[in-house]
């Protein structure tokens, strides 16, 4: 016989009271026992008005009760015909992982409560029953189950903030990217300027560069970083004197000697920055040849920088098709002809190779976009 224990009842009614006061709206339970008078005595407790006690008499009852309802607790017995207490704890869950679980259990069974514990179970209440333990033990459960929610709540907000901070950090950071590109872009054209003869040459050979280096494959960071060097592969004139840099005439031994001071001087000025300091070693290696014959430290091949090789290429061009104060522009399908011939000497052949797949009327049309830019 299921044993009801009596308890002094102005303790119950203030204790459901606190409860109902708490929740704003009836606590609803769902009792699941084999035992109709255990299902009873849960209803008599858990009556309104601070809860509202539906019952199931088996653990299939139960699945269909939480599939149609919203419950915060369950109160289910552990021995049960069909799916048992545990088997509903991990069901349950699994589906509703925010509802509260109390298991109910003999006096012989407390081995199986603490494991249904240690499977997620709130707590576990021996029987029979007393009416004080089941509103304790579940105000303890709804109180730790209301924690749950409000960390995961609050977890929840906090990875909406970090989503949101680091969504507006990425939008600050393509800001500055977008100035730094525009400022290296302008720095570029004023040592272009410099040189009223070579106008526009470091957007040219910035354009020629990334057009060839998307045949090869190169990342979007690789990308990024030959045109930087592009545009300031040059800066190190910035320290040559006006009389060798705009000599119209041929140079001489020492004066070429002060110009290729240009790569070093360049390369000091660039990389000391953070951003810029991949692009540096395009600086300081654009003049090198395959062949080892390059300056300003004679590296050969697969010695010098990817970028660097493949700027070479793009810079050799822009020289010959361009008009210098001691020769006429020579046609692009002369440049590309002039190119290819020097594969494997100054040139990486598989560079060239990309450079000779790539239409001699698409460098025309890039130069004629550049110039078109410079001049207005």
């Amino acid at each position: 016989m299921l044993k009801i224990e009596p308890v002094a009842l102005p303790d119950v009614k203030n204790i459901l009271g606190k409860i109902a006061s708490d929740h704003g709206a009836p606590t609803r339970v769902l009792a699941v026992d084999d035992e109709a008078a255990a299902c009873k005595l849960l209803a008599l407790i858990l009556s309104p008005p601070a809860f509202r006690c539906m019952t199931a008499g088996n653990g299939e009852e139960a699945l269909v009760a939480l599939h149609n309802e919203k419950f915060d607790a369950v109160i289910s017995d552990l021995r049960m015909p069909g799916i048992n207490g545990l088997e509903l704890l991990a069901e349950a869950r699994r589906k509703h992982p925010h509802v509260a679980f109390l298991v109910t259990t003999g006096v012989d069974d407390v081995d199986v409560g603490v494991q249904a514990m240690r499977a997620g179970a709130d707590d576990y209440l021996l029987k029979p029953l007393q009416e004080s333990a089941v509103i304790a033990s579940l105000e303890r459960a709804l109180h730790k189950r209301q924690l749950e929610e409000q960390v995961e709540g609050y977890r929840q907000h906090l990875e909406e903030m970090v989503v949101e901070r680091t969504g507006q950090l990425q939008t600050a950071l393509r800001h500055i990217e977008c100035s730094y590109e525009d400022t290296l872009q302008a720095l570029g054209a004023a040592i272009d300027l410099r040189d009223s003869e070579t106008a526009g040459h470091s957007q040219r050979v910035c354009r020629y560069s990334l057009e060839i280096a998307r045949v090869m494959g190169l990342s979007d960071a690789q990308l990024k970083n030959l045109a930087r060097g592009a545009y300031l592969h040059d800066i190190g004139k910035l320290g040559v004197p006006d009389g060798i840099l705009l000599k119209p005439g041929p140079l001489t031994a020492d004066e070429w000697k002060v110009m290729k001071q240009h790569v070093p001087i360049g390369f000091e000025l660039v990389k000391g920055i953070p951003f810029l300091a991949d692009a540096a070693e395009i600086v300081l290696t654009h003049h090198e040849r395959y062949d080892g014959s390059g300056y300003p430290r004679g590296l050969k091949a697969e010695e010098i920088l990817l970028s660097a090789r493949i700027f070479a290429v793009a810079d050799s061009l822009d020289a010959i098709t361009s008009d210098r104060p001691y020769r006429r522009a020579s046609p692009f399908e002369v440049g590309c002809k002039t190119v290819c011939s020097e594969a494997g000497r100054l040139f990486d052949p598989q560079v060239v190779n990309a450079f000779s797949s790539i239409p001699a009327e698409t460098w025309s049309a890039i130069a004629s976009d550049q110039r078109q830019i410079v001049n207005t």
